[in-house]
């Protein structure tokens, strides 16, 4: 018998969600499995909407990684990674534990890089120009549900006829499908108070890269929700009373979404891993790090570059879940010293907003649509890629 290989997965991330399937479904007894994360549970990005807008529960848009953990064979440790040396092949974790890997795969996620002169969430008072605004990072996905929560118990704090601005910063699919939905939820939760709701967007035009047809959709739901939308304006203070731009404008904010500047975990910098100038770990077309023979990533974390003319991949979890099962197959083979396959990225993805109302747009390239029958169709689609990694419901 071939001696053992040790695979570890640091995070929990969609595409490892495919890793852990594919030894569940085809296990190699060669192969000793270590999933570090830091929950048993993980969000799957697509239903974090729904959960936003109260349209499901938490724990609907959760996978079990334990359980898939478990179906795999495989040891889940709770803690998340801090440091990795690829010479010596350790990772080390928050808990002081060392793990030793012979092949290891990176499927972080990403943070923000937030904005200027800012603290963390900071409290709520009666008399909101007299401070910063609230701030609520959208990333890292992991702790959001904690953030949230603490927002809206601050929400319940304040009194009766009270006039909130919240604003997002981020004019791409996430930045708008976040605020319609944080929107829904809040007039839902207070309709005693009255909601102004600001998209702030660098670009001159919403959702840069897709076609018109999708815009104008996002525009029109938008203006339904009694957002106004700024465009050309660059968010990047917190201050007194509200967000200043790169122009020196202020915009006015009680509340802030911060759903722009997308960056590598912070910890990346102090490794010896090739890191773009985002923190971005740079993989070949193997999915395998520059330079650091079996070890991979893959996700958001990762900086895949294809050759020009195209454009280098946006942070979204459509293309983590589109590298999993080769990310699966690659692993496998780099612990048996057999020739990797290559990952090609799809040319157009299909994006599906949620607007916060009951109904979303589909967006693929030029094409798009929207109605209610699309976030129907949206909430199967991800139900079922949930379901796909869970244990059958029990009652």
């Amino acid at each position: 018998m071939p001696p053992m290989k040790y695979l570890v997965l640091i995070g929990a991330g969609h595409a490892h969600a495919f890793v852990l399937e594919a030894f569940a479904q085809h296990p190699d007894p060669t192969v000793a499995i270590s999933v570090v994360s830091d929950s048993p549970l993980a969000a799957y990005s697509g239903s974090v909407p729904a959960w936003l807008a109260g349209e499901c529960t938490l724990r609907e848009t959760q996978i079990d990684v334990a359980a898939l953990s478990q179906r795999a064979g495989a040891h889940l440790i709770t803690s998340p990674a801090v440091a990795i040396d690829p010479t010596k092949r350790r990772v080390t974790l928050a808990n002081g534990e060392v793990i030793h890997f012979d092949v290891a795969s990176l499927n972080l996620g990403a943070t923000l890089r937030l904005p200027d002169q800012s603290l963390p969430e900071q409290p709520f008072s009666e008399t909101h120009d007299e401070q910063r605004p609230y701030l609520l990072a959208m990333r890292p996905l992991s702790s959001l549900h904690h953030r949230w929560q603490a927002l809206r118990e601050k929400i319940d704090q304040l009194p009766t006829g009270t006039h909130q601005r919240v604003v997002s910063v981020g004019g791409g699919a996430a930045g708008c499908e976040t605020l319609m939905s944080v929107l829904a939820q809040l007039r839902q939760q207070r309709a005693d108070i009255t909601w102004e709701g600001t998209l702030v967007s660098a670009s001159p035009t919403l959702l840069p890269g897709a076609g018109r047809l999708p815009r104008w959709l996002t525009k029109r739901a938008l203006r339904r929700a009694g957002i106004t939308v700024l465009h050309g304006v660059r968010g990047q203070t917190l201050t007194t009373g509200g967000v200043h731009t790169s122009e020196g404008e202020l915009i006015d904010a009680d509340i802030v979404l911060w759903a722009t500047g997308a960056v590598g975990q912070t910890w990346l910098k102090d490794t010896a891993l090739p890191l773009d100038q985002q923190g971005f770990i740079q993989v070949n077309k193997t999915l395998e790090v520059t330079g650091k023979p079996g070890l991979f990533a893959a996700g958001d974390c990762a900086a895949f570059n294809p050759p020009p003319p195209a454009s280098p991949l946006p942070k979204a979890g459509v293309y983590a879940v589109r590298m999993g099962p080769l990310l699966a197959d690659n692993l496998r083979a780099a612990c048996h010293r057999e020739p990797l396959a290559n990952w090609q990225p799809p040319k157009r993805v299909l994006a599906l907003i949620g607007t916060g109302d009951g109904h979303a747009i589909a967006s693929r390239g030029e094409i798009g649509f929207s109605g209610r029958w699309v976030w129907e169709w949206k909430k199967r689609i991800d139900a079922r890629f949930i379901a796909r990694f869970n244990p059958p419901f029990k009652p």
